[in-house]
């Protein structure tokens, strides 16, 4: 082909590409301004994990490390202890309870795993996303971190019905 003919193809080949990027122009954009706007996120999203409590305030952790074999990246690391005092006075549900709960979200992959091996529904995940830090060790949490009445949530989000449809790419405005 002659170079009139290649100036002339990759002319039409520009003009049809500024064509699509000048059809997104008058299009309305839904870029999240966080943290002015809150974010959206799924019921099924993966956050930082939560040990829950029963209604008596006592951990629902047994310590059977179901969740630490479970888990792919050995990011769990826990010690158990025994509680022989007397079911209102434990710290946890039964008898056995964890000394030392602590996850390595250095090496979490968030795969879900350990909710999944859980028998007592002691782990979840939550919604909290916010877990950037200046300091890797900052990234080891600890029993304190993860217990559900008291670790900091994320305030910032909002989580979407599950008519609502905020993972296309997609997305009309």
């Amino acid at each position: 082909m002659s170079i009139i003919g290649d100036v002339i193809e990759s002319t039409k080949a520009i003009i049809k590409g500024m064509g699509v990027t000048f059809s997104y122009i008058p299009k309305g954009k839904w870029t999240v301004e966080y943290p002015d706007e809150p974010v959206t996120v799924q019921p099924r999203y993966r956050g930082q994990h939560l040990l829950h409590v029963d209604e008596y305030g006592r951990e629902k952790c047994v310590a059977c490390f179901l969740c630490a074999a479970a888990c792919p990246s050995e990011c769990i690391y826990i010690i158990a202890k025994d509680d022989p005092r007397s079911p209102m006075e434990r710290i946890g549900i039964e008898e056995r309870y964890a000394e030392v709960y602590n996850i390595d979200y250095g090496r979490c992959i968030f795969c879900g795993y350990c909710v999944e091996a859980c028998p007592k529904d002691a782990i979840t995940h939550g919604y909290n996303f916010e877990l950037s830090v200046y300091n890797r060790a900052d990234l080891l949490k600890t029993k304190d971190d993860l217990l559900i009445t008291k670790q900091v949530q994320s305030r910032n989000y909002r989580v979407a019905s599950s008519e609502e449809d905020v993972d296309s790419e997609y997305k009309e405005v």
